[in-house]
């Protein structure tokens, strides 16, 4: 272990962990201490082991070797519940909210206040709930139900609920991938209050500005196993990337210089009364056009819409010169568009389905024969597309739910790239993977652009935007509030655009 570490005993420590899952070994002799009033950040790809080192801490999973301390004494968590007990709250990467409950009933399930004769006290549920989101600085209403929140909003949910149990070691899994930038700052100072009152916190992201302006030391895993803990001053961004990966990443944003063809996707002054209006623009084949603005401006609406998924009350979208049909998803399939969802869990994938009948859903026609499933060919064409993407797996009739989320990202990518689109819509491709997986995905946009692809990438990472679009589309509030090319998107003229200032000013 680093020797820079705090004299202190620490307050949740692992030491030689080990845990295997059949012949996979998650963890192989992994050592972690978290310290009072300290946030530890938690590097590693997707695959590392950081999931299973999380649900260890957690208690979801016993370690098949080494131990877990409390305060310096050995401990055993029997399940989650016990390491809740004890102070540990975890806020998982993925929401996992009741969606037909209330945000105040999903925070204080099973712990909800009572009156005299046993019946719940709604009333103390959402004052509660209320100085829970004073204190995080969000306006939301402690009644509205979860179904329909943003996955911004759920998060924000998450990060209440692990708040309401005042937990002394809090585990934050990418709390911030699906938040805005005022969102994440409104979260660092509510992570920095909690640290002022001697909380330990150990943080995973994979935007690694966020580790060195948050953290105060770095524990890196790879492939499993324990690469290193020490400060996280003195060390760059690249020095983090080559203990992740074991090598120096090649360029993040492989952006191909491709030639530029005809109209693939036009869409034409689409508006869904409330929810965006007056929407034009196109993308030409080989293009890489990007949608930026702030979560709520209308962008995943406007993906929706063109594909089909939500019906529109006016406009027009036309794939190389058709129009499409509102409201028809099989329509645009059929024309040549495919849509990767924001949402990989619950829009993208069947998570109780294996891998290969997940790759296959897309291609049910071209892999049956007279209304029969060719299993031989599902299966083939799945392997192909699994092989193709560097989808890590044990077998292929594993569920999906099994893989790391830059693998179950890579599914999702294999599904619709299998249909072998013309028009590519995805929305935020690359949310809470890895800097390797990032670089992957990348290269993967940029080689489709290549082969005359049209690629409409919505994405809130500016420097993914900045990367690797030919040209900025802007949304606020709905509209569409800039076109900027290539060469003069800043991050300061896409946010002047993205905040409406310009609109405004104009």
């Amino acid at each position: 272990m680093s020797h820079s570490e705090p004299d202190a005993v620490p307050m949740l420590a692992l030491e030689g962990v080990s845990k295997s899952f059949g012949a996979v070994r998650a963890l192989q002799d992994v050592s972690l201490r978290l310290f009072a009033g300290e946030a530890h950040a938690l590097a590693g790809e997707n695959g590392a082991g950081k999931s299973t080192l999380i649900k260890t801490l957690a208690g979801v999973h016993r370690p098949d070797a080494g131990r877990v301390l409390l305060d310096g004494q050995d401990v055993v968590f029997h399940g989650p519940a016990d390491a809740r007990d004890a102070g540990v709250a975890v806020i998982y990467q993925e929401p996992t909210l009741f969606p037909d409950l209330s945000v105040a009933e999903n925070i204080f399930m099973g712990r909800q206040p009572r009156r005299s004769l046993g019946r719940v006290d709604h009333g103390a549920v959402r004052a509660a709930t209320a100085e829970l989101f004073q204190r995080l600085g969000v306006d939301l209403d402690p009644d509205q139900p979860a179904r329909g929140l943003s996955i911004a909003d759920q998060q924000l949910v998450e990060i209440a609920k692990a708040l309401s149990f005042d937990a002394r070691v809090l585990i934050m899994d990418e709390p911030t991938a699906a938040l805005t930038g005022s969102e994440v700052a409104r979260l660092f100072r509510v992570v920095r209050s909690l640290l002022a009152r001697d909380a330990a916190v150990l943080f995973i992201s994979h935007r690694l500005e966020e580790v060195f302006e948050l953290c105060r030391r770095v524990t890196t895993l790879r492939d499993g196993r324990w690469i290193a803990s020490e400060p996280v001053a003195g060390l760059t961004e690249d020095d983090l990337v080559r203990r992740m990966v074991g090598r120096d990443l090649d360029e993040l944003y492989p952006k191909q210089d491709t030639e530029i063809g005809e109209v693939a996707l036009s869409v034409r002054r689409l508006t869904r009364e409330g929810v965006f209006t007056d929407i034009s623009f196109d993308v030409r084949a080989g293009e890489i056009v990007g949608l930026a603005g702030l979560v709520g401006a209308g962008r995943s609406e406007v993906a929706r819409a063109v594909f089909g998924v939500d019906r529109w009350d006016a406009g027009e979208v036309r794939v190389h010169g058709r129009p499409l049909t509102k409201g028809a998803p099989s329509v645009a399939m059929a024309a040549g568009v495919a849509l990767v969802p924001e949402d990989r869990r619950a829009q993208g994938l069947v998570m109780e389905m294996s891998i290969e009948r997940n790759i296959g859903l897309t291609g049910l026609k071209a892999t049956s024969t007279a209304g029969l499933m060719n299993r031989r060919a599902e299966r083939d064409r799945a392997l192909d597309w699994a092989v193709r993407l560097q989808v890590k797996f044990a077998r292929l009739a594993d569920t999906v739910g099994t893989l790391s989320g830059g693998n179950q990202q890579k599914v999702v990518l294999a599904k619709w790239l299998a249909t072998g689109p013309k028009v590519l819509i995805v929305d935020e491709p690359t949310r809470g993977i890895d800097v390797g997986t990032k670089a992957e995905v990348h290269r993967l946009l940029s080689s489709l652009a290549a082969q005359g692809v049209a690629v409409l990438m919505i994405s809130s990472d500016l420097p993914e935007i900045l990367g690797m679009a030919d040209r900025v589309l802007v949304m606020h509030e709905g509209r569409i509030t800039a076109e900027i090319p290539r060469a003069e998107a800043t991050e300061e003229s896409v946010m002047t655009a993205a905040t409406g200032r310009e609109r405004n000013a104009a």
